[in-house]
């Protein structure tokens, strides 16, 4: 694996990972990590296809290694995309996204359809009504001290470090089906994803709410690649039938593993390897 900086066209300079073999046979995949605000998380699920294909991850900028501040927008983080498949000398690439991921691998769908051969998307988009559902999964799966620790923590505006990993680990350990094991995923993570960019959080959250993707699903249908497909697990505290239902409306493969939660690849790693590595080996084959 090859770690480079690239540098965009305003100066912002990206943190990028390469790994597989580049050859004619196969399309690129490009993943694209959650958060919004997070750095990448993605490398385990690049592990399971780099010796299919060249895969490539980023820090999207403002996150990790890929230091920027600014507005964020959701134009300015496709428009990134763009670039660094020019960098990469790239012109069609199979987008591979993840929770927040899915969402900007849509939006670039819709602006820069013909720079997208194959499209997979992990635990997402969720288009509404699904937020409700979440909610009640999340109370469901908290005691009412660790909620009520929650929102004192929430509360306050500037929080010690070890404050900041009880914080995350509480909002994340829902996110894993496993109770048994949710509490020490979401802590590592906490750990390792910090420090949150909470002002990119905000702004794109905002975005999408303005612009949201309910508003394009006819589009995204005509525009759809062939054999895409929605990967999602059963016990994510976010609806499986949410995706079950976008799949519907997008005239997609939806695969939902019963045993897993939002991040399906560390709860069922067997099944999640057969179905991602499945859905990259179809998408990724060049027509000879």
């Amino acid at each position: 694996m090859t770690t480079a900086m690239i540098e965009l066209n305003d100066g912002a300079r990206l943190r990028t990972w390469t790994a597989g073999e580049v050859t004619p046979q196969r399309f690129p995949v490009v993943m694209l990590h959650g958060g919004p605000g997070v750095p990448d998380y993605l490398s385990p699920v690049a592990d399971v296809i780099e010796n299919l294909c060249v895969v490539h991850r980023y820090d999207q900028r403002g996150t990790g290694g890929s230091a920027w501040k600014g507005e964020h927008t959701l134009a300015r983080h496709v428009h990134d995309l763009a670039l660094l498949l020019d960098a990469w000398g790239h012109d069609r690439v199979v987008l591979v996204g993840h929770s927040f991921g899915t969402n900007l691998a849509s939006y670039f769908l819709l602006a820069h359809p013909e720079r997208v051969a194959g499209l997979i998307q992990l635990a997402g988009p969720f288009l509404d009504p699904w937020r409700e559902a979440d909610r009640a999964a999340q109370l469901e799966r908290r005691t009412a001290e660790q909620q009520n620790r929650l929102d004192e923590l929430e509360a306050i505006e500037w929080r010690t470090d070890a404050e900041e990993i009880e914080f995350l680990t509480l909002s994340w350990f829902t996110d894993h089906a496993d109770r048994a094991r949710a509490w020490g995923w979401a802590a590592a993570s906490a750990r390792a994803l910090r420090p949150i960019n909470y002002v990119m959080n905000t702004q794109l959250n905002a975005a999408k709410r303005a612009d949201p993707l309910e508003s394009h699903v006819d589009e995204l249908r005509e525009l759809l690649p062939t054999d895409a497909v929605i990967i999602g697990g059963g016990g994510d505290s976010r609806p499986a039938e949410a995706l079950r239902r976008l799949g519907k409306s997008l005239d997609c493969e939806v695969v939902i593993i019963a045993n897993a939660g939002h991040w399906p690849w560390l709860e069922a790693p067997e099944q999640f390897g057969v179905s991602f590595g499945a859905a990259v080996d179809r998408q990724t084959r060049i027509a000879s």
